[in-house]
């Protein structure tokens, strides 16, 4: 089973200062673990939300509103990841998605990378990398997507790889199958889907492969040990 563990925007995540030594440390030796232990997909830390945008398409037009975002409802349906040399061309991708997709939201939002946390010299024309996520809206009853819709999202997806913008995409189940961790202090609470929209947008995720939802949540325990956050939300990918 493989699943999207993500945790949720802090203040302190949201001041862009990077964490200290001892933190970066403690995600590399949980990151390591995941790798030699053959659960580790994938995962990316996102940057404040003051550097993100949040893209809303409905009839035909788009509104961009820029970050910060506090409080913005949201519950990921999907995501991916695209590496480009600008925001704007991000966002034309973003524009050719929602072409295809109809009426959505999208959250588009850069990567923290290695020379953001001081860890290695940025290379020279280095690419930008953005996490674009798609809103989910689980009031309305959950339909298949015509063959139609699928040929036309598989062209974009190629498209894209074959530009070589696209890094990762996925899509993720409802919340039915998922769990949400509060933190407070040294205790937790697990909340069992289904579950509403989060009042914080994601500050970073790993992919694992894993199975079971309770390995899954016993992964995200962890991890609050490392680095302090007060929400965590797992959630069952498609496919």
């Amino acid at each position: 089973m493989r699943f999207m563990v993500m945790h949720k925007q802090t203040a302190e995540m949201e001041s862009g200062e990077p964490p200290p030594p001892e933190v970066i440390e403690g995600v590399g030796k949980l990151l390591e673990e995941g790798v030699k232990s053959g659960v580790f997909v994938s995962g990316e830390g996102l940057k404040p939300t003051s550097q993100r945008v949040h893209l809303a398409y409905k009839d035909g037009q788009r509104t961009l509103t820029r970050g910060p975002f506090k409080g913005k409802l949201d519950l990921p349906g999907g995501f991916g990841l695209f590496r480009v040399r600008s925001e704007e061309e991000a966002i034309g991708w973003c524009d050719k998605f929602a072409a295809v997709l109809g009426d959505v939201e999208l959250f588009l939002g850069p990567v923290v990378e290695p020379w953001d946390l001081g860890m290695m010299e940025k290379p020279k024309n280095a690419p930008l990398r953005f996490l674009s996520t798609h809103r989910m809206d689980e009031s309305r009853p959950a339909a298949p997507p015509s063959p139609e819709l699928m040929a036309k999202m598989g062209a974009l997806i190629a498209e894209m790889t074959d530009a070589g913008v696209l890094q990762a995409t996925g899509a993720l189940a409802g919340t039915a199958e998922g769990a949400r961790i509060r933190f407070e202090g040294k205790q937790h609470s697990v909340i069992d889907g289904p579950f509403a929209e989060s009042k914080e947008l994601i500050a970073g995720y790993v992919i694992l492969e894993l199975p079971s939802k309770q390995a899954a949540i016993d992964y995200a325990v962890g991890f609050a040990d490392v680095v302090k956050v007060e929400e965590i939300d797992i959630r069952l990918m498609q496919g």
